[in-house]
């Protein structure tokens, strides 16, 4: 018998359906935060920002790798001195942040663009120091990581030349602090990118195109370095005269400025004494292991960097929610951030773990080096995870102008490090020194996570007292 479609028979009610909604409903608000917005955008563009040079770099490390493995060698001498030069100083980002940050939350503008302005001139200062300090002592500096001959050869060429770009280096750093604490994340995005295909363009043509060697890489750092220095020179000049505020030097302000920043140049420091001493351990286990530590470093450096993007995000969040006084917010999204460190830190490590069979091949290097290569990097996926809380509550303390307290927990780490080097490392090779590594970022992560845990962090007001 026909019968008019009528359509689906009513669904009956299921008394378990009130339920299963409910808690669909509680475990969407756990996956979704109120400060999942906030932490976007400012993170993202962050993450572009801080990814786009690592991977100009591993782009300038193919390129030196073609002509050879004792200039990719180098290349990782010279580029962990250097960065250890100008790394010292990352706290005219870092500091700089957090202090134009807090103004901005206090609701005090033209304060904000002052703190910023005064942080360029200190990097002026320091700069000048650096270039005027590092290029008599360029072959000194170089040959104390006891690589061969050769290799500290090509180091004292690249880093006498990337020498003259060191100024511009620590502009770029305290220009990038003044936008991260107003909030801008994009514009420093945008100067990285287009920096670092100059930087990649300049060096594949000195290089690959007119033979220059090393110099040619060193060469092009410099040259787009200074480009990206005068972008933010500008762009900050430009904001200074619509607020009002004198781009003249200040010299109380810029002493207040480096004064603010010795506790965090303390917690530098004993980071860089880590990697400087990881470099130098390398240098002295061959020529082989040195080009594979140097390609290792700039893929542990893009992943860091690229989870440091929630830190970066923590440093403006946090100086902003404190200088407002707003504790409770500023604890959840220290909370909210932590745990996305923790995801992506899982993320990255399977990535890594994915491409990893392919990493050599890229950088066309020998297969002495490739084995090592291959294994270092298993220890560096393993690290994830711990790496991407690390950095988030580096990052929350930091904005939280927690640096005293960053400054002790770095010795404490400095001296666990040194007592794993020397108990696993001796005969063990560069397996062992990474393993050391990771060990180390453990110790971070315990000294971090009891600050984070107290209360001692929270300070409230323009100016951390």
């Amino acid at each position: 018998m026909w019968l008019p479609d009528r359509g689906p028979l009513p669904r009956r009610p299921d008394p378990g359906d009130g339920g299963i909604r409910q808690r669909a409903g509680r475990l969407l608000a756990r996956i979704r935060s109120p400060q999942d917005g906030e932490i976007l955008r400012l993170a993202v563009p962050a993450l572009g920002a801080l990814v786009a040079e690592p991977l100009f770099l591993l782009a300038d490390s193919a390129i030196v790798g073609r002509i050879g493995t004792v200039p990719l060698g180098g290349l990782g001498v010279a580029s962990q001195a250097l960065s250890t030069l100008v790394g010292v100083s990352i706290f005219l980002a870092y500091g700089t942040t957090a202090a134009v940050a807090r103004q901005l939350g206090a609701g005090n503008h033209q304060a904000a663009i002052r703190q910023g302005i005064d942080g360029l001139w200190l990097a002026a200062v320091i700069g000048a120091v650096v270039l005027a300090a590092g290029w008599p002592l360029a072959p000194a500096i170089v040959g104390a990581f006891g690589g061969s001959a050769a290799v500290t050869a090509q180091a004292a060429i690249y880093l006498r030349i990337s020498l003259l770009g060191a100024p511009s280096m620590l502009a770029v750093l305290a220009g990038t602090g003044v936008l991260r604490g107003l909030q801008d994340t994009r514009t420093p995005l945008a100067v990285a990118v287009v920096a670092n295909v100059v930087n990649i363009v300049l060096n594949a043509t000195f290089v690959l195109g007119l033979h220059w060697g090393i110099a040619g890489s060193a060469w092009g750092t410099a040259i787009a370095q200074t480009g990206a220095a005068l972008a933010y020179l500008a762009m900050v000049g430009r904001g200074a005269r619509r607020a009002g505020v004198s781009f003249a030097p200040d010299l109380p302000g810029v002493r207040a400025a480096a004064f603010a920043g010795g506790s965090l140049v303390l917690r530098t420091l004993a980071l860089q004494a880590v990697l400087v001493i990881v470099t130098a351990i390398a240098a002295r286990q061959g020529n082989a292991a040195i080009a594979a530590n140097q390609v290792a470093f700039r893929i542990w450096n893009l992943l860091t960097l690229a989870l440091d993007a929630i830190a970066i995000a923590g440093q403006a969040i946090t100086g902003r929610h404190l200088g407002g006084g707003d504790v409770a917010a500023a604890r959840a999204a220290t909370n909210r951030m932590i745990a996305w460190g923790a995801a992506y830190g899982v993320v990255f490590g399977l990535a890594l773990l994915a491409v990893r069979p392919f990493l050599p091949g890229l950088f066309d290097v020998t297969p002495a080096v490739a084995r090592l290569l291959l294994a270092v990097l298993l220890v560096a996926a393993v690290q994830q995870p711990v790496s991407g809380v690390v950095f988030v509550l580096d990052g929350v303390l930091i904005g939280a102008g927690d640096q005293d307290y960053l400054a002790l927990a770095g010795l404490i780490t400095l001296a666990v490090f040194g007592v794993v080097v020397a108990v696993l490392v001796p005969g063990h090779g560069l397996v062992a020194l990474w393993a050391a590594f990771t060990v180390w970022m453990l110790a971070r992560l315990v000294t971090l996570t009891l600050r984070a845990r107290s209360s001692r962090w929270l300070v409230t007001g323009a100016v951390r007292g």
